[in-house]
Formats: C-alpha cells, sequence, structure tokens
C-alpha cells in the first residue's frame, strides 16, 4: 500500500484569484502531488487548498506553497470573517492509507522545522505534533489574532517551536500540524445577527460559553471561570455573517466525525436555533468530505422516514444533500468535493463506467478481455441488484409498514455485495492483462527467467482468486435472494427468482475460470485449495438454485 497524506494549507487569500492560481500553481508543479480542491471565499478572505501524495512529495509541495504565499500576501491589509494569524494561516497533514499518525506528525515537524529555518517564519506546531499539551488546540494558538501576535510573540510561554520569535509585518506566523480528518462546515440562519449565531454557536461547540448570573462572570473556588459546555463533543463552532450571502452562520470543525458526524452536528444546530427563534435554511461544506460522511447522513435521514438505507450510494449521497440543504448557497457536486472520489484511478474501473451497449461491444471484440471472469462477475452483480429491489419495494409496500426495517438490512446486506460484485467485473480484466504482461517481460538472462516466471505464477494466481471471491460473494448473495423468495413482496418473486439464476451462472462461470488458470499455476498446493474450496461452492450454488425456483414457483402458481 502506498503511503498517502493528506494536506489541507488555509491560505489568507479568497478574493484574488490570480494569487490564488500562483499559488496552487506551485503545488501542482512538485511531482507525484495531485491537487484535489480549491475552495475560495470572498467574505472571509480565505482559501482551504486540498492536495495529496506520498509524504516526501507532499512535505516539498506544501514548502514552496508556503514561500510563494509569503511573497504575495500582505497580512498588514489583510481583513476578513475568519480568524487569522498569517499569510499561510494554519498547514495540516491528515494521514490517508499506509502512514501512522505519528509518522505523518513527525513529517509536520520536519516541515515546520523547514520553513521556520530556510524562510526565517515564526511557526507553531498543533495537534498530534505539538508535544506541549497546552498548545496543541489551534484556537488557542490563534488566540489574538495577526494584530496580537506583535506582542503575543514576545511572551516567553508563546516563543514559536521554530522560526524567529518575532512577528513577520508582512508574512505573518503560522501553525503546522498532524490531525484526524476535520470537516469544515457551515450552516446558514435566516438572520443577520452575529451575536445570535454566535449564541447557538456557543449553545453547540464542546467549549460551550462562561456561565453569568446577574451579568457577572461565576468563578469556582479558585477564582477560575466556571464553564458551561456545549451539546456536541468534537466541534469548534463561531458564528458570522457572510456579507457576500447576506446571511449569517454557525461556522464549525467537526474534529472527529466518529464522534459528532456530520448528520448531528447539522440536527443539533436546527435545534438548538429554533430554541431561539431562528431556522436552518441550509448549510455548506468547505474543502472535501470523505464518502463516509455523507453515505452515514443519507441512511441517518432515510431512517427517520422510516424507509430503507439499503439504496445506492448516488441515492444516500442525494438524500444527505437535500436534507442539509448543502447546495443552497452553490451547487454541490460530489465528483469535486468527495475524497474518495477525486482519488479514483479511473483505469481501475474502466469496464463498470461504460455503457450497458459499449461493454457488450467491447466483449463481444476480438479482444480476449473482457471475457468470462468479468461477466460472471457482472451476471453476479445482476443477480443481487434484483433481490436487492425486492427488499426495498417490500420495505415500502402498503401495509407492510412494520417490517420496513427488516426489509431495509436486506437490501443494505444487498448493496454491500451489489458494490462488491460490480468492482470485480474490472479486477478480472487487469487480473488476465497482469498475466500478459508477465509473458512479455525479457527472458535473455537466468535472472530475468526468474523473474519473468515468478511474475507469471503470481499473476496466475490472481487470476484464480478474482474468480474464487466472486463465487464467494454470489453464494453469500444467495442468502438474500432466498429471503426474498420467501419473504418479500410477492409482486417481486420471480425478480428473485431470475436472481437466483444469475447468482447460479455466476459462480458456474466463475469456476470455470479458476479451473482454466489453475492449469498455469505450479503451486500444487495453493492449485489443490482453491480447486477444493470451487468445488463446494459450486456444488452448492446449484442446491440453493434448485431450493429457490421451487420457491419461486410455488409463489407464481398462488398468484
Amino acid at each position: 500500500m502506498k503511503r498517502i497524506i493528506e494536506c489541507v494549507p488555509n491560505f489568507s487569500e479568497g478574493r484574488d484569484l490570480e494569487k490564488i492560481a500562483q499559488i496552487t500553481g506551485v503545488i501542482e508543479s512538485v511531482a507525484g502531488v495531485r491537487l484535489l480542491n480549491v475552495d475560495p471565499g470572498k467574505a472571509t478572505n480565505r482559501t482551504v487548498v486540498t492536495f495529496v501524495g506520498e509524504p516526501d512529495a507532499v512535505i516539498e509541495a506544501a514548502f514552496q506553497a508556503i514561500r510563494k504565499a509569503g511573497e504575495l500576501i500582505d497580512m498588514s491589509t489583510h481583513s476578513g470573517e475568519h480568524p487569522r494569524m498569517g499569510a499561510t494561516d494554519v498547514c495540516p497533514l491528515i494521514p490517508i492509507s499506509g502512514i501512522s499518525m505519528e509518522e505523518t506528525a513527525a513529517y509536520a515537524q520536519q516541515l515546520a522545522k523547514r520553513v521556520g529555518e530556510e524562510l526565517k517564519l515564526p511557526v507553531y506546531l498543533y495537534e498530534e505534533a505539538q508535544p506541549i499539551p497546552a498548545r496543541k488546540n489551534l484556537s488557542i494558538i490563534r488566540a489574538g489574532e495577526y494584530e496580537g501576535f506583535f506582542k503575543k510573540i514576545l511572551q516567553p510561554e508563546w516563543k514559536p517551536d521554530f522560526g524567529p520569535a518575532v512577528m513577520d509585518a508582512k508574512r505573518g506566523a503560522t501553525v503546522i500540524g498532524a490531525r484526524d480528518f476535520l470537516i469544515a462546515y457551515n450552516v446558514n440562519l435566516n438572520t443577520t445577527s452575529t451575536r445570535r449565531a454566535n449564541a447557538v454557536a456557543f449553545d453547540v461547540r464542546e467549549a460551550g460559553r462562561v456561565k453569568r448570573e446577574n451579568g457577572q462572570v461565576v468563578k469556582d473556588v479558585h477564582g477560575q471561570p466556571v464553564n458551561i459546555p456545549g451539546s456536541l463533543k468534537s466541534v469548534k463552532a463561531i458564528g458570522w455573517f457572510i456579507e457576500e450571502y447576506g446571511i449569517a452562520q454557525i461556522s464549525m470543525n467537526l474534529t472527529n466525525i466518529r464522534v459528532t458526524p456530520l448528520h448531528i452536528a447539522f440536527d443539533e444546530v436546527c435545534e438548538r436555533a429554533r430554541n431561539r427563534g431562528l431556522r436552518v435554511t441550509g448549510s455548506e461544506l468547505v474543502g472535501l468530505v470523505p464518502l463516509q460522511a455523507l453515505t452515514e447522513a443519507g441512511k441517518y435521514f432515510l431512517r427517520k422516514q422510516n424507509r430503507s438505507v439499503g439504496v445506492s450510494e448516488k441515492t444516500l449521497i442525494d438524500m444527505a444533500v437535500r436534507s442539509m440543504g448543502l447546495d443552497e448557497l452553490t451547487p454541490f457536486k460530489p465528483e469535486e468535493r468527495v475524497i474518495e472520489y477525486l482519488l479514483q484511478d479511473p483505469a481501475e474501473q474502466k469496464l463498470i463506467r461504460q455503457s450497458l451497449s459499449r461493454f457488450s461491444e467491447e466483449t463481444a471484440s476480438e479482444s480476449p478481455a473482457p471475457g468470462g471472469g468479468s461477466i460472471s462477475a457482472y451476471v453476479g452483480t445482476l443477480g443481487i441488484s434484483l433481490a436487492t429491489m425486492v427488499a426495498n419495494l417490500s420495505a415500502h409496500k402498503k401495509g407492510w409498514d412494520e417490517r420496513w426495517e427488516e426489509f431495509s438490512d436486506w437490501a443494505e446486506k444487498g448493496e454491500g455485495l451489489r458494490k462488491q460484485l460490480l468492482l470485480l467485473v474490472d479486477a478480472d480484466t487487469r487480473a488476465f492483462d497482469s498475466i500478459m504482461a508477465a509473458f512479455g517481460l525479457p527472458k535473455s538472462t537466468d535472472a530475468e527467467k526468474n523473474l519473468r516466471t515468478q511474475a507469471i505464477q503470481t499473476a496466475t494466481k490472481l487470476a484464480m482468486e478474482v474468480p474464487l471471491q466472486v463465487m464467494r460473494l454470489c453464494l453469500q448473495s444467495m442468502d438474500v435472494i432466498e429471503a426474498m423468495a420467501n419473504n418479500g413482496n410477492p409482486n417481486s418473486v420471480s425478480d428473485a427468482g431470475v436472481g437466483a439464476l444469475c447468482a447460479r451462472a455466476a459462480v458456474l462461470g466463475a469456476f470455470m475460470n479458476v479451473r482454466i488458470n489453475a492449469a498455469g499455476c505450479t503451486d500444487a498446493t495453493f492449485v489443490r485449495r482453491v480447486l477444493e474450496e470451487g468445488s463446494q461452492m459450486e456444488k452448492e450454488a446449484v442446491i440453493n438454485e434448485e431450493r429457490i425456483r421451487k420457491v419461486v414457483d410455488q409463489q407464481i402458481d398462488k398468484l
């Protein structure tokens, strides 16, 4: 697995698109880095940039962007709604895959040291990169903002972690750290009052508000202000007015979406706003969002309506967007905002992105791939799709309202199997291509011959494992299919029957591919294990299909 980290620097410029382009240009100039998103805000005068790559490339790109931002942005003339202290206000690194938080924090410290030493810029570490607990929190570090830092930086307790202990009038100071994935999320209100928006923000943010009685701050026995915690853990929030849209917003950072998911934050703000005579009109995401945050939100709102959650990813995202009004201010395009979609390699989904017509044309062409393995995977996909359809129809059947959750669970299981099988359509063709590529390797020397033989055997095993996984998943799908034949909407029982026929065909077809590739595998132990497992699954699929078909025939005869 590649080591991938994400970098989300926030630059104190959201209005001059030419300057923003120059900053993102130096990021894109670094080999091995992929720019995912650029999100400028006029009212905040701030741009959130997102890019990913392997650690060394990301660190280099971040350094060059911080250098360029310092050249282009003059903090002495900057104004905007968002708290800020420097041209590159904050630069977090986030582990995405193949790398731990500890390793990511070490890279953040490496970047901070280089920025401090080479650019002579005051740098503070935060979150997981900061070893001093009292200096981990970004809002505490940034308190006083740019204007107040000329004095703050001179205090011994606020000496920068790297760089000079003198505030740079033009570039300000910057904060670099490592953290979990953070969602920047704004909720729109039907008011223009910043004070009222702040009241709601204090209601929900974890830090809450200072307790007051008769206008006076209440203190504890130690003389410290007593705090009233907010209702949402791992949430930072403030209220502000956005002149661009003429509305006030609750601006939130969800710092741990496992603790407080997006949809819970939205619903809680709705409730607290209503208690204060306000109404939420919509919301907006700043930067990118993990796919799971939207699909879980979609499921949450569907469950509130007693509707099945076993629907497609697209349907779940559409439900999340509509329910939270994510497109109220600007269009919400998942393909541009969901991080997993931006990281997808189109080459890995070449077949399933095609139209049905084009797929059949390519299958019928003189090329040997896609072949029976890919078709088996796709037939299996169609089989579980039919069963999932029956489950969803049953969840909405008139008179079966009390059973919606039962069928929703089956539909969700079916949808999970459908997604896995669909990906195997392309995986089977890639496995075949890997065999062809291995046969094309040079074989002039003994060393080259050995490498070629090893590559052929590795690819051959993969070409057996992929259809074997198709068989496993299709056999699992028969549980859903049989449940729908027995208990689903009687008017759709024939669909369950066709699903069973598809699953059987997929299992038998995939096993043919396992067997034909086994002929080229020299690992006798591996071949024996795979053929034994495949033979057993083939027998089970035939028995299951016959049993399901009898149920279907009996149900049809009753109609």
